[in-house]
C-alpha cells in the first residue's frame, strides 16, 4: 500500500484534478434527475410550456456539460495511470540495473518479466480510485442528502443499502486476493520455465529431451489453467454482484417510492427524481465495487513489485575508508583511489597474480572454481582481491566496470542490428578489426545486409559458434584495460580456435598496458599465453608456460590434453604446426 501511495504522491496536481473532475462528473449524474423532476412538476403537471422548455434546455445543457466532464475525467485518469506505469517501469529498471549480476541468482527471469509486464499495469489501475473513486464517495453523500430532503426513509435506505452491498462483496474480494496471489506466483514460474525451454531448445532437440520438457510444460500449464479457473470463478461472482446488487437495490427503492407516491407522500416528479437519483447512484456503486476489485489485484501486483525492489545487490565491497591505509579518491572521498595505470590483479583465495600487460591463461580442474575466480577478479562478489595493491572492493564500482571486463562465453545478446549488438557508434574500421580478431568476418558475410542485418534477442538465427565469436568481438570493441575471457572458444572448431588464439594475442599486445586473462582448458589458447596458472582444488598449484606445465605437471597435462598422459603426443615438434 505504501508503494501505491507513492505512485499517488508522485503526481499530486494531476491526481487532485482527476478527483475534482471525477467528483463533478459523479455529482452531475444526480443533477439531471432533479432537472427532470422540475420539468415534470413545473412544466407537464402545471401545463406550463415556457417552464417545460426552460427545464428541457437545462437538461440539454447539463448533458453537454456532463459529457465534457466525462471526457476530461477519462483523459486525466488515463494520464495518471500511464504516468504510474512509466514511473514503475523506470524505478524497476533502475533497481534491476543496480542489482546487476546478482539478479539471476536472486530471482527467475520469468518473475521479472511478469512483474515488468502485467503487474505494473495492474498497480497503475488502482489509481482510478483517486478520480471516480473519490467522486463516487462524494456522489453517494450528495444523493443521500438530496433524498433526505424528499424523505428521510428513502435516504436511510440509501445510507444503509450501499454499505450492505460492500458487506456482500467483501468476502469475495478477500477470496480473490488469495487466489490471485497463488495464480500470479505460478504464472511467473511458468514464464521462467518457458524462457528456459526456448533458450535451450536446440540443445534439448539434440539430446532428445524436447518431448519430455514439452510434456512437463503442458502439465504445469494445466495446473496454471486450473488456478486461473478458480480466479475466474471468483471474478465472475464479483462481476455478477457488481451488476445485480445495485439493480436489486434500485428496484427496492423505486418500489418503496412508488408506494409513497400512491399515498401522496411524494409527488410524481419526486418519484421520477428518486428513480433518477438511485439509478445514477448505480454508477458510483459500480465504480466503488470495480475499484475494490482493482485494489485487490493492484495490492497483489504492488506486493510483487515491492518484493522485486527489495532484491538486494550482492555485497561487492564497501567504502574505501574501511581499508586501513587506503588512499581516498580525490573525486569520491568515500572510496579508494584506483591504480593510475596498468597494475597487477591478485586473488588471495587462489593465490593467482595476473601480471599487468600480459596474457595470462588459467586452467581450472573445476568449472565452478573458474567462474568464481572470474567473479572475484571482476568484482561481482565481495572478496579481498587487490588491484595494484589496492583493495578492489574499495574502488568506485563504476570505475571497476569501465576498466575491468568479464566476458562470459554465453553472455546475453540484445536484439538489434549486428552493428548495434557489437557496439553502437563505432566506425567500421574498428568493427572490422575486432571481427577479424574474433575470426567472425564470415558471420557478417553470411548475413543479407551485413552489419545492418537485424538480429532477434539472443541472436538465435546464428549458430552457437557464430554467437560466441560475436560476443568476443563485442568484448574486444569495449577495449577494457583488463579483459577476462571465460571459455571464449568453447563452441568453435580447432582451426578457428587456433586463428582466434593467435590474433587475440596480437591484438591485445598491440595496445600498451592491456591485460588479458584466458580462463579455459584449450591447449590452443593456453599455448599462446605468456603465463599459465593451473587452478586445482581451489588453489594455484603450478605456474609457467603451457609447454613447461605439460612437461612437469601430469595433472595439468591430463586436464588440457583431454585425458592423455603422453606430452609428446600432444606437442608436435613444429610449434607453428601446433597453432595452424
Amino acid at each position: 500500500m505504501r508503494y501505491l501511495w507513492w505512485l499517488v504522491r508522485c503526481q499530486p496536481g494531476r491526481v487532485l484534478r482527476g478527483s475534482l473532475l471525477g467528483t463533478a462528473w459523479m455529482v452531475g449524474l444526480a443533477a439531471r434527475p432533479y432537472l427532470i423532476s422540475r420539468a415534470v412538476d413545473d412544466g407537464l403537471r402545471a401545463r406550463d410550456t415556457r417552464a417545460l422548455l426552460f427545464w428541457v434546455a437545462a437538461i440539454i445543457v447539463a448533458g453537454m456539460a456532463l459529457s465534457y466532464l466525462g471526457i476530461m475525467r477519462h483523459r486525466t485518469m488515463t494520464f495518471i495511470r500511464e504516468d504510474a506505469k512509466a514511473r514503475s517501469a523506470e524505478v524497476l529498471l533502475r533497481h534491476l540495473s543496480r542489482v546487476g549480476a546478482a539478479l539471476p541468482r536472486r530471482t527467475a527471469a520469468g518473475e521479472v518479466a511478469t512483474v515488468g509486464g502485467s503487474d505494473i499495469d495492474w498497480s497503475a489501475q488502482v489509481l482510478t480510485l483517486t478520480g471516480p473513486g473519490v467522486g463516487a464517495v462524494v456522489a453517494y453523500g450528495v444523493v443521500a442528502v438530496v433524498l433526505w430532503s424528499i424523505s428521510p426513509m428513502l435516504a436511510l435506505c440509501v445510507l444503509v443499502g450501499v454499505p450492505a452491498v460492500g458487506l456482500v462483496v467483501g468476502p469475495l474480494l478477500r477470496r480473490l486476493e488469495r487466489a490471485e496471489s497463488v495464480y500470479r506466483k505460478q504464472q511467473g514460474a511458468l514464464t521462467a520455465r518457458s524462457g528456459d525451454i526456448v533458450a535451450g531448445l536446440r540443445v534439448l532437440a539434440g539430446v532428445g529431451g524436447r518431448d519430455l520438457f514439452a510434456r512437463r510444460y503442458a502439465d504445469r500449464s494445466q495446473d496454471l489453467r486450473a488456478e486461473g479457473y478458480r480466479v475466474g470463478a471468483v471474478v465472475s461472482w464479483i462481476d455478477a454482484a457488481t451488476v445485480a446488487i445495485p439493480g436489486l437495490f434500485l428496484a427496492a427503492v423505486v418500489w418503496l417510492t412508488a408506494r409513497m407516491a400512491v399515498d401522496g407522500t411524494v409527488t410524481v416528479g419526486e418519484l421520477v427524481a428518486v428513480y433518477g437519483y438511485v439509478a445514477s447512484l448505480i454508477v458510483p456503486v459500480w465504480f466503488l465495487l470495480e475499484g475494490s476489485y482493482q485494489l485487490i489485484r493492484g495490492r497483489v501486483a504492488a506486493r510483487r513489485i515491492a518484493d522485486l525492489l527489495n532484491v538486494p545487490p550482492d555485497d561487492v565491497g564497501g567504502p574505501g575508508r574501511r581499508w586501513p591505509g587506503a588512499v581516498p579518491d580525490a573525486r569520491h572521498p568515500e572510496v579508494v583511489a584506483a591504480p593510475a595505470g596498468p597494475a597487477d590483479l591478485h586473488d588471495p583465495v587462489t593465490g593467482l597474480t595476473v601480471r599487468a600487460g600480459r596474457l595470462t591463461g588459467v586452467a581450472a580442474d573445476d568449472p565452478a572454481a573458474a567462474v568464481a575466480l572470474a567473479d572475484r577478479l571482476g568484482r561481482y562478489v565481495a572478496s579481498d582481491t587487490t588491484w595494484g595493491g589496492v583493495p578492489l572492493s574499495g574502488i568506485a564500482l563504476d570505475e571497476v566496470r569501465a576498466r575491468i571486463l568479464v566476458a562470459d562465453h554465453d553472455s546475453y545478446l540484445f536484439a538489434g542490428t549486428l552493428r548495434d549488438v557489437l557496439r553502437p557508434g563505432v566506425d567500421d574500421e574498428r568493427i572490422g578489426a575486432a571481427l577479424r580478431t574474433a575470426s567472425a568476418q564470415d558471420v557478417v558475410d553470411a548475413l543479407p545486409a551485413g552489419l545492418d542485418t537485424p538480429l532477434d534477442a539472443r541472436a538465435r538465427t546464428l549458430s552457437g559458434g557464430q554467437r560466441q565469436r560475436v560476443r568476443l568481438a563485442r568484448a574486444l570493441l569495449a577495449e577494457p584495460e583488463v579483459l577476462i575471457l571465460v571459455d571464449p572458444t568453447s563452441a568453435v572448431d580447432a582451426h578457428t580456435e587456433a586463428r582466434i588464439a593467435e590474433r587475440l594475442r596480437t591484438a591485445r599486445a598491440g595496445r600498451a598496458g592491456r591485460t588479458t586473462v584466458l580462463i579455459a582448458t584449450s591447449p590452443l589458447l593456453l599455448g599462446r599465453a605468456d603465463e599459465v596458472a593451473y587452478l586445482s582444488g581451489g588453489r594455484i598449484t603450478a605456474v609457467g608456460t603451457h609447454a613447461d606445465l605439460l612437461d612437469r605437471d601430469p595433472d595439468y597435462r591430463h586436464l588440457v590434453a583431454r585425458g592423455s598422459d603422453d606430452p609428446v603426443a600432444e606437442r608436435p615438434a613444429d610449434a607453428e604446426e601446433a597453432y595452424r
